[in-house]
């Protein structure tokens, strides 16, 4: 018989995840339908958006040559039935506190910065580059975790050797950069432009470095249609900025300056979200996302 979720302590809760102790070496994270827009979670939730994320998350935890956090099956018997699809068994670990983002294209916070200074987080980027631009290389731009309702703020790389030492720093940076470049090569042979990824850390205690969290999933990624890639276009994508659109549009009637929280989002912007995702889904893994509901059943 499986445990309910409510036999086990909950630890935290985040934008869209929530974390409960199942023992003292193991970590149920849960993830949940909610959805988050300009620091705010909104009203509306988005059907399967749970399910789909770990999905997405598990595909690349089984094909990324790294080590991972995962302590057990999807199906394991210590998964509460209602969290079913949604939920994974995790090791407890020495999270580090950085967000570690590789950039292979110029866009978002990056854009912000290198128009203002020719830099993101500090590295002097060639002169002449537009929204969307490939860059020479990928790029290593770690971020501080903010506290919910902050903003992550980007930092230097001296920030994380002053933090963590420079082996560990090294290291954080070098594995960020190589799993950015297999999940990109994984997305390019699927159609797909992976522009930018963040990652999460955390330490086991003999000191192994293990990727945790969610990975390479419409949340934490960019990902752009190959075919209509355009330089100097924001592109269309596949993660929530569909929703941030519609919440900027005339549409939504919303004012973010006035510190008012989002309106709730129309049925037709949550169903087409709802596809985005899926789609991404499908895309990148080969999968189909109803394969996936079977198999949680």
């Amino acid at each position: 018989m499986r445990p309910e979720l409510s036999d086990y302590t909950h630890i935290s809760a985040g934008k869209v995840r929530e974390i409960y102790q199942v023992d003292e070496e193991t970590l149920l994270m849960v993830v949940s339908d909610r959805i988050s827009a300009f620091d705010y979670i909104l009203d509306s939730e988005i059907p399967d958006k749970g399910r789909i994320l770990t999905a997405m998350s598990v595909y690349f935890f089984e094909e990324i040559d790294f080590p991972n956090h995962l302590a057990g099956p999807i199906d394991d018997p210590r998964i509460p039935e209602e969290v079913l699809g949604r939920a994974l068994l995790c090791k407890k670990l020495n999270m580090l506190p950085f967000e570690c983002v590789a950039r292979g294209y110029l866009t978002g916070s990056g854009l912000k910065e290198y128009r203002e200074h020719g830099t993101v987080c500090g590295i002097a980027l060639p002169d002449g580059l537009k929204e969307a631009s490939r860059l020479p290389e990928p790029i290593f731009t770690p971020a501080t975790k903010a506290e919910f309702g902050d903003h992550d703020e980007n930092v230097p790389f001296e920030a994380v050797v002053d933090k963590l030492g420079e082996s560990r720093a090294e290291e954080l940076k070098a594995a960020t950069l190589a799993i950015y470049s297999q999940a990109a090569a994984m997305a390019e042979q699927r159609g797909l432009i992976l522009a930018d990824t963040k990652f999460e850390f955390g330490v086991e205690s003999d000191g192994t470095l293990v990727l945790a969290d969610e990975v390479l999933t419409p949340d934490s990624s960019r990902y752009w249609p190959a075919d209509s890639y355009e330089e100097g276009k924001v592109q269309p994508s596949f993660d929530k900025q569909y929703v941030r659109n519609w919440l900027t549009s005339a549409k939504a009637d919303w004012d973010q300056s006035l510190g008012t929280p989002p309106p709730p989002l129309p049925g037709s912007v949550v169903e087409a979200t709802r596809e985005r995702y899926i789609e991404a889904y499908e895309r990148i893994s080969g999968r189909k996302f109803a394969d996936w509901i079977g198999s949680c059943v």
